[in-house]
Formats: structure tokens, C-alpha cells, sequence
């Protein structure tokens, strides 16, 4: 589905991802780990068309993406979630989910995206005229979900979609995403914190100042001290 080989991406003359290789398959769920500033949300931004890689190439089922626009990209298949949720404040939330169905052409009723996205996230249900702006920082983490969902998407990047969220609402999230992932679609998540990290990932990868440092299960990280030290910004390491 997706394959992401030795991208190298500069920005201002600095190197911010240094020859970083990566792959998703359909109903997969896979994670990219790494500290604040690793280049995780230059990874997904770049996949996504926001940065032009300097190297490398992102592959997208046999369709190589880095020269076309971010519209084209989302039209393939792609559905984005970033990390500030980026939900419009002055839509409701009815109006925010039904937004992605006008984006990309699908067989698939808008009605039945719409309804797809409401039962991975039944909570939603209560808020369909509540604004935007009037959310919490987790229910407009789920519309920011829920809207990539209604896109129709094969593949979900989900942007740091724990991060700053109460302990009652990470459940949810990770409740919802393993619903998407048993629809067969691609999942691919942005961690900075490796404890929230579902038990059910398929693989992880940790990325450390624009290199990836580790491949692997979620247990074969755990039980890697350099890894875990990594994360937790004990060590700088050498790469």
C-alpha cells in the first residue's frame, strides 16, 4: 500500500529526515515513534504533499506521489489527520464530517461514509449542531479522525492522535482506531509518547533526529533499552 524509501527532506537548509525508509499494508496498524521535533509530522506532511522531499520516494499502491499536489494525494486514497486536529470552528460538527465527502468522487453513499465514521466514534452523535469551537480538545480530535474517515480514505495518518488528551478519552481513540483497522484499511500513527501506543500495532518504527533507529514489534522495543531510553529523552544517541 504504502512504501516510503530513503526520504531525505531539508528545510531551510537543515536536514530534517535523513534517508528514512517505511511501509504500511492494508489493515495494518503501524507507528512511527520518535521525541518532539524527530521529524514525525514532517514525515506525514511530506507524504501528504505540505513539504517537497529534496530525495527518496513515497510509493503509493504502485503510484509515486512526491510531485503531486496535496489535493491529488487525498483523490488516491489518502485521509490526514494532523496533530492540531485543524477541525473549522465555524462548521458544526455535521457540517465538519460531511465536508471530505465532496473532496474525493468514492462508490460509496456520502450518507454511508457519514454513518461509518458515527459508529467508530458513537459519541460524536451528540454534538451534530454543536460548533466546532465549542469542543473539547478530544472531541475535536475524534471530528478531526472522523472527518479523514469520511474521505473514504485506504489509508488513515493519524498525527499524534493521543497527545494532550484526557486519560477518559484515550479509549476512545484507540477504540475508534482499532474499528478502522478492522475495515481493511491502512493505518498509520505519529507517537510521540510509546506508552500510548495500542497493544494491537502491528509494528513500530522510532525515529531519532531524521534517522530511523528501530524496526520492529512494540514488545521488541520495549525490551531494547537504547530504544526506550531514546523516547524518553534519557540519551542522545549517536546515529
Amino acid at each position: 500500500m504504502l512504501d516510503v524509501s530513503n526520504l531525505e527532506v531539508e528545510i531551510e537548509g537543515s536536514r530534517i529526515l535523513d534517508g528514512i525508509s517505511l511501509s504500511v499494508a492494508p489493515g495494518e496498524l503501524v507507528c512511527l515513534v520518535g521525541r518532539n521535533g524527530a521529524g514525525k509530522s514532517t514525515t506525514f506532511r511530506t507524504v501528504m504533499g505540505y513539504r517537497r522531499a529534496r530525495s527518496g520516494a513515497i510509493i503509493f499502491e504502485g503510484v509515486e506521489l512526491t510531485r503531486l499536489p496535496t489535493w491529488q494525494i487525498a483523490q488516491r486514497g489518502i485521509g490526514f489527520s494532523p496533530e492540531e486536529s485543524e477541525v473549522y470552528t465555524d462548521l458544526t460538527v455535521a457540517e465538519n464530517l460531511e465536508l471530505s465527502t465532496w473532496t474525493r468522487p468514492s462508490d460509496r453513499a456520502a450518507g454511508v461514509r457519514i454513518e461509518e465514521a458515527y459508529n467508530v466514534f458513537p459519541k460524536l452523535r451528540q454534538y451534530l449542531a454543536r460548533g466546532g469551537g465549542q469542543l473539547s480538545g478530544g472531541e475535536r480530535k475524534m471530528v478531526s479522525i472522523a472527518r479523514a474517515l469520511t474521505l473514504d480514505p485506504k489509508l488513515l495518518l493519524l498525527d499524534e492522535p493521543f497527545e494532550g488528551l484526557s486519560p477518559a478519552i484515550i479509549p476512545l481513540i484507540a477504540d475508534g482506531v482499532a474499528s478502522i483497522r478492522a475495515t481493511g484499511k491502512g493505518v498509520l500513527i505519529a507517537e510521540s509518547n510509546i506508552h500510548h501506543i495500542p497493544d494491537y500495532v502491528d509494528r513500530i518504527y522510532v525515529l531519532e533526529r531524521g534517522e530511523m533507529m528501530f524496526s520492529g514489534t512494540l514488545a521488541q522495543a520495549h525490551a531494547d533499552r537504547d530504544v526506550m531510553r531514546v523516547i524518553a529523552g534519557q540519551i542522545d544517541v549517536t546515529l
